[in-house]
């Protein structure tokens, strides 16, 4: 098989991938009006054979973000906070004060905090009731109380940033940030808290994550993760135990496919229902350090290029989990896709099989 897939042969490699590869798998390409393909096949759960399908959920994990950054666009909008105010304006106790943070440096991931390996960051469903994520990111601020850099001065992944986003939308909205996010971005999407929300409403309908037995990561697993999150052995997969991120602004969306490439599909239109004109070309704008040099960033956009086509995209990952979502703005199309498996690699399956769709 060569590495550009044809549209045709694309449910033939889908159909081997799905089930081998990862246990399942969804996955998605839109136009602004239209879906061009859709595809759900392996299984959700692996040990009693219930098939992955396009309603089925799963974790989104950091796909989260863009919509957070919309959160604040829309607050930008509405001249509740400007791009250029600093953080301390909105936060306080927060130990990256005095600084000078401001709001489009934690959007585009210029800000200088730092970024830890977040796995530890995660409580099982059933402690949902109990948790307290005050508390929560409270220690991880205690922890890691320095800027790797200064605020401007280049990209650099940042969790927490996003985490203190989702605060700030709480303070200035007076509401929690999923609160915010269900109202003002997944109600005017027209989709349901079942379809897309911060909780897994339906468990029949989620999917289990799995993490490859064979593999660095489940080898390592016991440096990085919770032996509570582990379950059991299902062939050669290990199933973790279903869980959400403590801080739901950076990774706290759970969704199918479809979801999200609703999303991708109010972005590919002139006319947003979530975005002024204006401020969805501020959303797509690339970002530049304090000397001018461009980031691989918008305001809540990774910039990527394959096959010399330039895309926006957002991976999310994490425990059991892993996706990307894209829009390719010159072409016209976004795809999305999601797989219960922590070590699938989402850039290298999207560079191949988008190009079904983005090749002329």
């Amino acid at each position: 098989m060569t590495a550009m897939l044809t549209r045709n042969r694309l449910s033939g490699f889908l159909d081997r991938y799905a089930g081998s590869q990862v246990p399942g798998l969804q996955y998605i390409v839109v136009g602004a009006e239209t879906s061009f393909f859709e595809y759900a096949g392996g299984w959700a759960d692996i040990q009693n054979r219930k098939p992955m399908t396009l309603d089925t959920t799963m974790m989104g994990y950091s796909m989260t973000k863009p919509f957070t950054a919309v959160a604040i666009l829309q607050l930008v909008e509405q001249k509740e906070l400007g791009l250029d105010h600093e953080m301390d304006h909105y936060l306080s106790g927060v130990p990256y004060a005095g600084h000078h943070i401001n709001i489009r440096q934690l959007l585009s991931h210029s800000s200088g905090i730092p970024n830890p390996i977040p796995l530890r960051w995660a409580h099982l469903v059933q402690d949902e009731t109990s948790f307290d994520e005050e508390t929560a990111l409270a220690q991880v601020l205690h922890d890691n109380p320095n800027l790797a850099f200064e605020p401007g001065q280049k990209f650099a992944y940042s969790n927490i940033g996003y985490w203190l986003l989702g605060k700030i939308v709480e303070h200035v909205s007076g509401r929690s940030s999923p609160d915010y996010l269900r109202t003002n971005v997944i109600e005017l999407l027209g989709l349901s808290q079942a379809e897309m929300d911060f909780t897994i409403h339906d468990p029949a309908r989620h999917a289990n994550g799995y993490l490859a037995k064979f593999s660095l990561t489940n080898l390592l697993k016991g440096f990085v993760t919770n032996n509570k999150f582990w379950g059991g052995y299902e062939g050669n997969w290990l199933r973790l135990r279903s869980h959400y991120l403590n801080g739901p602004s950076f990774g706290g969306l759970v969704g199918m496919a479809r979801s999200f490439a609703c999303f991708l599909q109010d972005q590919l239109r002139t006319e947003s229902v979530l975005l002024r004109r204006e401020t969805k070309q501020l959303f797509e704008t690339q970002q530049t350090d304090t000397v001018g040099k461009p980031i691989p960033m918008t305001l809540g956009w990774h910039i990527g290029e394959e096959s010399s086509t330039a895309y926006f995209f957002k991976e999310g990952g994490g425990g059991g989990f892993r996706s990307e979502m894209r829009i390719y703005p010159l072409k016209g199309i976004g795809s999305v896709v999601m797989a219960n498996s922590t070590t699938f690699n989402s850039t290298n399956f999207l560079n191949r099989v988008d190009a079904a769709f983005i090749e002329p």
